[in-house]
């Protein structure tokens, strides 16, 4: 009799979540998806930034998942015509693929004001991350209005890193907050003590999410972390974007192309396996390496060890510049090891650590000062 409830149960749960999938929009073949981006960013005569903009990898990331699927995209942003993202790196695999669209670049370059905007024209709004949205879609009252209407039509709201700020003070008709007792995740107070050091933030995020109801999710430091509750889908960081982007394809009635994989956001999920099966993770980076990025995890390394709060957390970051210290070669990671080490009580390993860098980097004044400190 158990072992038939235990059945029962899991065929109903299997069923729920199979309805709670299915997409208002399924049999509408033109999906309309208004992203939203920050109009804050400005640089000044030299081309230094000097206020934060939209996240431009976030943004060309989301952009090619829900082109990818079929959707038609409309970029808006509060003044909408031409915006300054953060600094990014044309470089990479998905900017360089939409920088090479000419059709997405135009679309870009010539942004729609809010103010304009008819929500009823929109089965979704999403809204991409970057600084500035915590500066001006925060307060933004067309971007409230737009996600209320969007979301009361039966539409998505999907948003990702420090997006979620245009989704505070989002009034429902009934006058509860729209995040009001739903699961949202986004840049977490710990990634902001982390990482918020150039700008200086108006407010803590999650804090306010928190203060309007929202039940927060999230996942370690910059770990990939998408919540999905009924058609409100948000993201914890940059590394979450192709997830969420996905999860509201998939809410739409629509294909996510899930062979559209980036190497960051795979590298992540690497680390991730890090934490729960290391020695497949360390077998499948020494055998695939190509298809990781040993840069990003050293440096995942190097932030991780700074801002551990748990035994793990620090004894992952060690195993991480381990296994990147021969390919990054850099005084700051093997510092980094050696520091590591030393939070251990190994003062023995430290030293051996810093004996082999001093030899590879004799005039690196971190690494001389830190073995002479363990020298006296």
């Amino acid at each position: 009799m158990k072992t038939l409830m235990i059945r029962f149960l899991s065929l109903t749960t299997a069923a729920v979540l199979a309805l709670s999938t299915t997409s208002l929009f399924a049999s509408n073949n033109d999906i309309q998806v208004l992203m939203v981006l920050s109009s804050h960013g400005q640089k000044d005569a030299e081309g230094k930034l000097v206020k934060p903009g939209f996240e431009f990898d976030e943004m060309s990331k989301s952009y090619l998942v829900f082109a990818s699927a079929g959707a038609t995209i409309t970029f808006a942003s509060p003044t909408g015509g031409k915006l300054v993202a953060d600094n990014y790196d044309p470089s990479k695999a998905y900017n360089e693929r939409f920088l090479a669209d000419k059709a997405a670049v135009k679309l870009l370059e010539s942004t729609q004001k809010l103010s304009d905007i008819n929500p009823k024209d929109y089965n979704a709004v999403y809204v991409v991350g970057g600084k500035g949205p915590m500066f001006d879609l925060a307060d933004n009252q067309s971007v409230k209005n737009i996600i209320r209407e969007v979301y009361e039509n039966g539409g998505v709201v999907g948003a990702v890193c420090h997006g979620p700020a245009a989704l505070l003070d989002v009034k429902l008709s009934d006058g509860s907050y729209l995040v009001e007792g739903k699961r949202v995740s986004a840049f977490t107070n710990e990634e902001e003590s982390a990482f918020s050091k150039t700008w200086s933030m108006p407010f803590l995020l999650e804090d306010k999410l928190t203060e309007q109801g929202a039940v927060f999710h999230q996942d370690g430091l910059m770990l990939n972390q998408v919540s999905i509750d009924g058609r409100v889908i948000t993201g914890q960081n940059p590394f979450s974007t192709a997830d969420t982007s996905k999860a509201v394809v998939n809410k739409l009635g629509l294909k996510a192309d899930e062979a559209l994989e980036f190497k960051d956001d795979r590298t992540i999920k690497l680390v991730e396996q890090f934490f729960s099966d290391r020695d497949t993770a360390i077998k499948e980076f020494t055998a695939h390496r190509d298809q990781y990025d040993p840069m990003l995890l050293g440096m995942f390394g190097v932030y991780q060890a700074r801002h551990a709060n748990t035994a793990i957390e620090r004894d992952v970051a060690l195993i991480l510049m381990q296994q990147t210290q021969d390919t990054i070669n850099h005084p700051m990671l093997d510092t980094a090891i050696a520091k590591a080490y030393l939070h251990n009580n190994n003062i023995p390993q430290a030293k051996a650590v810093l004996t082999a860098a001093k030899k590879k980097f004799p005039e690196n004044q971190q690494v001389l000062t830190l073995l002479q400190t363990l020298s006296e």
